[in-house]
């Protein structure tokens, strides 16, 4: 065999996995149809899929040992003006604190990063609860930048990425709590229907 007839075989392979990567990955991943799109792409939603087994596999630990209400962790209280002193390391994003809430209802892992903060929290879908989670952080003197909403089955992972405002006083252990309260106060609600 040549080498041109090899190279050309190499490159129809591969443009045939790319293919089957593209239509195993949800388009909202890949922004373009370019090879570093799609492998960049495909390289988010397994990170992302990750974290969803790695979610499972705890709660699965919880329910066989005894649930915990919240880890322990020093208390940070978010400010605008204290959290974007914290983040001149280049703009390096820098996580300087976090946190975690679980129960049998939801996983909350809330975490600073400069004057932002990434909330993680993996439960079963409850209609509505994502705009509580929403109202909850605009009350609170949040706003909401980015959010990615991943599910499978019955389990959804909420990923919020959001700005301390400059009247924001919670600590990340208060924040984790009343995220951790609209999903018990939901979860009340669908259970009394």
């Amino acid at each position: 065999m040549s080498h041109i007839t090899v190279e050309r075989n190499r490159r129809r392979q591969m443009n045939d996995h790319l293919k089957v990567l593209r239509t195993l990955t949800p388009c909202f991943y890949i922004k373009r149809g370019d090879q570093a799109s799609i492998i960049g792409g495909v390289i988010e939603f397994i990170k992302e899929l990750q974290q969803v087994v790695e979610a499972l596999e705890s709660k699965k630990r919880r329910k066989s040992i005894s649930p915990s209400p919240t880890s322990p962790s020093p208390t940070t209280v978010l400010n605008h003006h204290a959290s974007s002193s914290l983040n001149n390391n280049n703009n390096k994003q820098v996580i300087v604190g976090s946190t975690r809430c679980n129960s049998s209802v939801a996983d909350v892992q809330v975490k600073i990063s400069g004057s932002n903060v990434i909330v993680k929290v993996i439960s079963h879908k409850i209609p509505g609860q994502l705009a509580k989670i929403i109202t909850l952080f605009e009350t609170l003197s949040f706003q909401v930048l980015h959010l990615n909403i991943s599910s499978m089955d019955d389990t959804v992972l909420y990923q919020l990425l959001v700005q301390i405002g400059l009247e924001c006083q919670v600590s990340l252990e208060e924040l984790a709590t009343q995220v951790q309260q609209t999903f018990s106060s939901a979860s009340d609600a669908v259970t009394t229907i």
